[in-house]
């Protein structure tokens, strides 16, 4: 059976989660979709659209489409479906998990990478994170949970951009991609989004979007020409008072918050040592996997003429065989850290040692 595509749908409280979900629930889109609801939260498509009383918390919506509240643990609840789906009960093709406002989704996502039977019935595809333009900022300045979110997202759908200035919405737009060059943004109307832009997307299969985006390389070289990128620096602890630096008539295109989460981009053109690279990122990811929000590359890796790719999810790492080297291409390593508080200069250093 081939395996069940999976979607974890996050966002802060507003911000459109429950729109989008309804939407996918109520219209005509010919897909067969299970949503699993996280059920703490303040807005909860449960008193809305699913008022039952069934011990099963499973509900048929009238479009073929199933909806699941969680009561139990989320591996219980996907075995559950799982079962379901090869006895011929329920038919589905794919799942979204939608994440209560508060909540990390990192532990969500490795549920598929450390769970045997997980892995073996359910394909991850992506972590969509939905941003309300009005409210970004704020949040992003005061709730570290907004900010791990968007370090998780490999789409950024932001709404309510409708309600804010343009120049507000390019300053929140710039702002996240300091946070996270890899995942594209697209600003959307309250839940309006194509399908197409939600689902297959394929944030998590190694060989899928080999060389990372090329829009993350163009951020990167932006970051040293940006003068106000370097300048801003904290010392550890130090507290910044972020609404202020928003007000400094900047024309709100600097950036000018030292968020916590943060991605930076580590290049070489020597191959790596395989042995090395592997005891060296064990160890970073031993001290730092909780840290670590997102992590991915293109290696170029001495021993084989194929690319490696790798990426990880706090302390979970895996890596893959990518496709030959082209003839004439050349050969370089690539790699993007997305986390809270990294320390840049020990895993430069690091890296740098397990060149050949």
């Amino acid at each position: 059976m081939s395996l069940i595509p999976v979607t974890i749908l996050t966002g802060f409280l507003g911000s459109g989660k429950t729109t989008l979900l309804k939407r996918i629930l109520t219209e005509a889109h010919g897909q067969k979709i299970a949503v699993i609801e996280n059920e703490f939260g303040e807005e909860n498509i449960d008193n809305e659209i699913l008022v039952n009383d069934t011990q099963e918390n499973i509900i048929q919506m009238n479009n073929g489409c199933i909806c699941c509240s969680i009561r139990e643990d989320l591996r219980e609840t996907l075995q559950l479906l799982a079962a379901k789906k090869r006895k011929g009960l329920l038919d589905f093709d794919r799942v979204v998990i939608e994440t209560t406002g508060l909540a990390d989704p990192g532990p969500v996502a490795q549920t598929f990478f450390m769970d045997e039977e997980i892995a073996e019935q359910y394909l991850l595809d992506s972590i969509l994170t939905l941003v309300d333009a009005k409210h970004a900022p704020t949040q992003l300045n005061d709730r570290q949970e907004a900010r791990r979110q968007v370090g998780f997202a490999d789409q950024i759908f932001i709404s309510k951009s409708d309600l804010v200035a343009e120049d507000e919405v390019k300053a929140l737009m710039h702002r996240l991609t300091h946070m996270n060059p890899r995942a594209p943004q697209k600003a959307v109307h309250f839940g309006e989004v194509a399908l197409a832009d939600v689902f297959d997307l394929r944030g998590f299969n190694l060989n899928a979007k080999l060389d990372i985006d090329p829009d993350f390389l163009k951020a990167d070289e932006h970051d040293h020409g940006d003068p106000d990128h370097h300048g801003h620096n904290h010392a550890e602890g130090e507290h910044c008072d972020h609404p202020s630096h928003a007000k400094d008539g900047g024309g709100g295109h600097h950036h000018h918050h030292d968020d916590d989460v943060k991605s930076f981009v580590f290049r070489a053109d020597k191959p790596f040592s395989p042995a090395k690279l592997e005891d060296f990122l064990g160890a970073i990811v031993n001290i730092y996997g909780p840290r670590m929000l997102r992590y991915k590359g293109v290696l170029y890796m001495e021993g084989t003429d194929r690319k490696v790719i790798f990426q990880g999810v706090h302390q979970l790492m895996g890596s893959d065989l990518g496709p030959a080297w082209a003839d004439g291409e050349k050969k370089t390593s690539k790699m993007v850290f997305i986390g809270i508080d990294l320390p840049k200069d020990i895993l430069t250093q690091g890296l740098e040692q397990c060149l050949i």
